[in-house]
């Protein structure tokens, strides 16, 4: 038994995903052929601004039901060796009722937040099978339509961004095992299975928090290990956005009007509620993740070039610090030895 009940946070998720932009069947399946095919010009672009050379497939394009069930199923194999040490200590009728407690819980979530991802690459598959990229179509589609921008260009820069973080893990041959370990790492340090400890850091919150609920229920050991978690996420998106942009407007001729809305969309997004919510479930962390990201990749490129950048990929020591992610030359200075212009 898992820590959630898997089926049922799919159906909760599905019932409650908001319904996407209206498509005819014609037109949906015009949109599945573009995102496939614009996939499939992404990868050269990769591998030219890149210098790696991923696994190469065609995309799963999915609905917003389909997004939330491929994480659920993601959750499930991060989560199980939490769900055994869960296992140990309850029986299994009060392990029963937790994870259909947490599935409702999951899929309440996974529901709203199907509406806001455009695309990323499953990284946690069960073994024996490879990771997917994933392209949700209709947050695709309703993005550029409320950006007033090409299409295809937008399709083009989306699916750059994803292919980057294929290239990333396949490239790099011990990238899937360092994350695997890192959240191991993390488990190994949770405590919600100790109520009391839980509740301690609740009641140490007087008003709503400056930070996501993650960093509030946070230990410290935990902590440890997310600063490491952090700087690695930093620098996996920090690639992907130089990649998007690098590649220039002859690749995607209206890239900076892309970029230039879609900023301005994230600095203006949502009511008061929803920007709360996403302060809450940590996604202004992930916004400040991208912006401190490319300044790394964008300094330490114009140091050192790319292919001096690509030492981060040679061991999990070579990875920046949470410190470097914002001192660029720092990182520099300590793997190659120094901060002077290439």
């Amino acid at each position: 038994m898992g820590v959630v009940d898997t089926d049922l946070a799919a159906s909760v998720a599905a019932r409650l995903a908001p319904a996407g932009p209206r498509l005819s069947l014609t037109e949906a399946a015009d949109v599945v052929i573009m995102l496939r095919d614009v996939t499939d010009q992404a990868e050269q672009h990769v591998r030219d601004v890149t210098g790696l050379h991923g696994v190469v497939g065609p995309a799963t394009v999915v609905d917003r039901p389909g997004w939330a069930k491929a994480n659920i199923e993601g959750f499930d194999v991060v989560l199980a060796p939490l769900g055994e040490t869960l296992l140990a200590k309850q029986n299994k009728l009060a392990a029963g009722v937790t994870s259909k407690v947490t599935a409702v819980q999951m899929g309440t979530l996974l529901s709203w937040l199907s509406s806001k991802v455009l695309g990323q690459y499953e990284a946690f598959q069960p073994p024996g099978q490879e990771g997917r990229l994933l392209l949700v179509a209709p947050n695709i589609v309703e993005t550029e339509r409320r950006l007033g921008v090409d299409p295809h260009d937008f399709r083009l820069w989306v699916a750059l961004h994803e292919v980057t973080h294929r290239t990333q893990f396949t490239a790099v041959d011990w990238l899937h095992d360092h994350v695997r370990s890192e959240i191991g790492e993390l488990l190994k340090a949770t405590s919600l299975d100790d109520p009391e400890a839980l509740l301690k850091r609740l009641k140490a919150v007087r008003s709503v928090p400056r930070g996501s609920l993650a960093e509030m229920l946070q230990t410290p050991e935990q902590r440890v290990v997310m600063d490491r978690v952090t700087a690695f996420m930093s620098l996996l998106e920090g690639h992907a956005e130089h990649v998007m942009d690098g590649v220039g407007p002859s690749v995607v001729p209206t890239v900076q009007l892309i970029r230039d809305r879609f900023e301005e969309r994230r600095r203006h997004r949502g009511n008061p509620l929803e920007r709360l919510l996403r302060r809450l479930l940590g996604l202004d962390m992930k916004a400040l993740q991208y912006a401190e990201g490319s300044r790394f990749v964008k300094a330490v490129v114009d140091e050192v070039g790319m292919a001096g950048f690509n030492r981060v990929w040679e061991s999990p020591a070579t990875l920046p610090t949470r410190a470097e992610i914002t001192a660029p030359l720092d990182w520099v200075a300590r793997v190659h030895g120094t901060a002077a212009s290439a």
